[in-house]
């Protein structure tokens, strides 16, 4: 490990800190999770009922409609409370006039982590972090366990600290699930960096002490950007 210097919360200066731990967002960030019509798609399958390009394209065209402008299946707080994650995407689905076994194939595939693909290189960085006595910390907004996607790559032991919203009580960005992650793994906010994909949720760690680097949402599990994070932390 070697010393950085870099900027913390409220401005305050921080000289050669030493990274201890590397706090991951899940979703776009370390993996690649379907696209709407992907998803419809595999909902479809799951009901086993016709899933070409027309008829997927024209459900997901009325989840998006009825999810409105607001994102519904996106709320505050939805990933915080599994009951009410669930009935936010049943009512939507309601909405959009889905029978309920569609919905309910729908929901079981949201709930799939194998739906969701790890980038080629989350692997070998994290697996570098941890050879180099850095702790890997999984900070992620999510409604169910994600132990087992990380388990089917062979990261299971990799992992030193999982902070899951749905576990937690609090989502990202408040200050209870930063505090999870940061006490799990023994450190303090100017040891760790958070490394994410979107601003409000993942970049207000550093109103938290915590150096934060923003990576473009994953696309494709091509997009290898995360030597970015050796360089930062190593």
């Amino acid at each position: 490990m070697r010393s950085i210097i870099g900027w913390a919360s409220r401005a305050q200066y921080v000289e050669h800190v030493t990274i201890r731990a590397v706090l991951f967002d899940w979703r776009g960030t370390l993996v690649v999770s379907p696209t709407p019509e992907e998803w419809v798609a595999d909902g479809l399958r799951r009901a086993g009922r016709p899933h070409d390009a027309a008829i997927v394209s024209e459900i997901a065209t009325r989840i998006r409609e009825s999810n409105g402008d607001e994102d519904r299946m996106d709320a505050p707080g939805l990933d915080a409370d599994v009951a009410l994650h669930r009935a936010a995407f049943m009512e939507v689905f309601s909405d959009a006039g889905l029978d309920e076994e569609l919905a309910e194939a729908l929901y079981g595939s949201e709930l799939d982590y194998a739906s969701n693909r790890f980038a080629n290189d989350a692997v070998l960085t994290i697996r570098a972090l941890v050879r180099a006595g850095i702790l890997i910390g999984v900070v992620s907004d999510i409604h169910f366990d994600i132990r087992p996607a990380f388990a089917s790559v062979g990261l299971a032991d990799a992992i030193s600290s999982y902070s899951l919203s749905f576990e937690v009580g609090a989502q990202k960005p408040h200050p209870d699930i930063y505090d999870h992650a940061l006490t799990s793994l023994g450190v303090a906010p100017q040891e760790a960096i958070m490394v994410g994909d979107r601003a409000r949720p993942d970049g207000t760690a550093v109103e938290h002490g915590i150096v934060s680097l923003l990576l473009p949402p994953l696309r494709s599990t091509d997009d290898e950007r995360l030597e970015l994070v050796l360089k930062l932390a190593l």
